[in-house]
C-alpha cells in the first residue's frame, strides 16, 4: 500500500501541474509565441514530482524481501503516503504558480525569473 499510494498520489500531482502548465502555456503561445521554449521549464519540473514517488515506491517495493511486521508494514506505508500526497500537493501549486505565471509572464517577461523562483519553493515541497 505504500508503494502504491508514493506512485499514485505523486502521480496524479504531477499530472495536474502538467495540465495546468500545458494548457497555459498554449493560452500564452497565441500572444507570445516567442516564450514557448521558456515556458517547458514548469512542465519538467512537474514530471520530476512522479519520479520522486517512483524513487520511494521502488525503494519500499525492495525492502520487502527483507521479513515484513507490522511495524515495518506501518512504517513503510507512512512513508508511501508522506511522498504521495506531498507530491499531489506539489503538483497542484506548481500547476497554479505555473498557470498565473505563464499569463504574467506573456504580458511583462520580467515576471519569468521570480516566477521560477517560487516553481522552485513548489518543487521542494514534493522533495
Amino acid at each position: 500500500m505504500g508503494a502504491s499510494s508514493a506512485i499514485i498520489f505523486s502521480a496524479l500531482g504531477a499530472t495536474y501541474g502538467m495540465d495546468k502548465s500545458g494548457t497555459s502555456i498554449a493560452a500564452m503561445s497565441v500572444m507570445r509565441p516567442d516564450l514557448i521554449i521558456k515556458s517547458i521549464i514548469p512542465v519538467v519540473m512537474a514530471g520530476i514530482i512522479a519520479i520522486y514517488g517512483l524513487v520511494v515506491a521502488v525503494l519500499i517495493a525492495n525492502s520487502l524481501n527483507d521479513g515484513i511486521n507490522r511495524y515495518r508494514s506501518v512504517f513503510q506505508l507512512g512513508a508511501g503516503l508522506s511522498v504521495g500526497l506531498c507530491g499531489l500537493a506539489a503538483g497542484f501549486a506548481i500547476g497554479i504558480v505555473r498557470d498565473a505565471g505563464v499569463r504574467g509572464t506573456a504580458q511583462q517577461p520580467y515576471l519569468f525569473v521570480g516566477m521560477i523562483l517560487i516553481l522552485i519553493f513548489a518543487e521542494v515541497l514534493g522533495l
